[in-house]
C-alpha cells in the first residue's frame, strides 16, 4: 500500500490514491470500533444498490487505521461548479436528484437518526429551556425509514469519467426522514457561505420531492444543534442563530 498521492485532506483524515484503490487514513486518535462502524455503515449503504464505491478492506498503515475502497476516476461536483459556473443550475439539479435517490431508498440496519440527534443535544451546551424545546420538537417529527446521507454536499458527489454519479463519505449515514437530510444539506451550504446556493438547492429539492419547505425547516434547529455538539468555536454563533429559530411559518 502506497501513501504517496494525496487526493483530499479533511478534518482528522487524509485520503490517498493507490492505483485503483482509495485509502482513507485516519488520525491516530480514532478507535478501532469507530473505524469498523464507519466501514460497516458504508457496506450497508453499498448493499442498498446506491451508486457508491465498494469497501475493500479495513487495515492499518503507518500505525493508523484506514478504510480502503474503490477509487472512482472523475471530478467532484463542487470542482465542476468552480470550473464551469455557467452550468451551476444544471449541476444543482443533478445534485438534488442524486439526493432524492438516496432519500427514496429504504434503510436497513443503519442507526436511527432521531436517536442520534437526541444524544447530540446534550453535547451541544445549550440552556435547559432550549434543550427542552428541541426535545419536544424532535418528538413531534417523523422517524422515517429512508437512507439519510448526513453530510451530502457537492464535494461528496463524484461525476465519473464515464458520466455516472458516485456518492462518497457515508460516515454520517442513518435511517430517517428525507426532510431531515435536506435540512442538513441546507445548513452545509450556509456554512460554506453559499447562501444563494442554499436557497436554490432548497427550492429544487422541495419542487422535485413534493416536500414542503416548512417540513424541512422544522429540522434545521435540530441539525444545527447536532453540528454544535462537534464543538467548533468558529461555527458556534452561526449555529446558535439557527438553533433559536423556532417558527418559520
Amino acid at each position: 500500500m502506497k501513501l504517496e498521492k494525496i487526493i483530499a485532506v479533511r478534518t482528522s483524515k487524509t485520503v490517498f490514491r493507490d492505483g485503483d484503490k482509495c485509502i482513507k487514513l485516519f488520525d491516530g486518535d480514532h478507535s478501532k470500533a469507530k473505524i469498523l462502524s464507519e466501514a460497516a455503515t458504508h457496506a450497508k449503504v453499498e448493499e442498498s444498490g446506491l451508486p457508491v464505491p465498494k469497501v475493500l478492506e479495513v487495515t492499518k498503515a503507518e500505525g493508523k487505521w484506514a478504510i480502503v475502497s474503490e477509487f472512482i476516476a472523475g471530478k467532484t461536483l463542487d470542482r465542476l461548479m468552480d470550473e464551469s459556473p455557467e452550468k451551476n443550475g444544471e449541476y444543482m439539479e443533478r445534485f438534488a436528484e442524486a439526493q432524492l435517490k438516496i432519500n427514496a431508498t429504504k434503510a436497513r440496519g443503519l442507526e436511527k437518526l432521531k436517536d442520534r440527534l437526541s444524544e447530540s443535544l446534550f453535547a451541544a451546551e445549550l440552556s435547559s429551556s432550549t434543550l427542552y424545546e428541541l426535545h419536544m420538537r424532535l418528538e413531534s417529527l417523523p422517524a422515517g425509514d429512508k437512507i439519510c446521507h448526513g453530510d451530502f454536499a457537492p464535494s461528496n458527489l463524484i461525476v465519473a469519467n464515464d458520466g455516472k454519479d458516485y456518492i462518497v463519505d457515508w460516515s454520517h449515514a442513518a435511517q430517517g426522514a428525507p426532510a431531515a437530510d435536506a435540512a442538513r444539506t441546507y445548513l452545509l451550504f450556509w456554512l460554506a457561505g453559499e447562501i444563494d446556493g442554499a436557497d436554490s438547492y432548497l427550492s429544487l429539492y422541495c419542487e422535485k420531492s413534493g416536500i414542503a419547505k416548512t417540513e424541512i425547516q422544522k429540522w434545521i434547529p435540530l441539525r444545527a444543534a447536532e453540528r454544535l455538539a462537534r464543538g467548533k468555536a468558529e461555527e458556534r454563533e452561526f449555529l446558535l442563530y439557527w438553533v433559536n429559530v423556532v417558527d418559520y411559518e
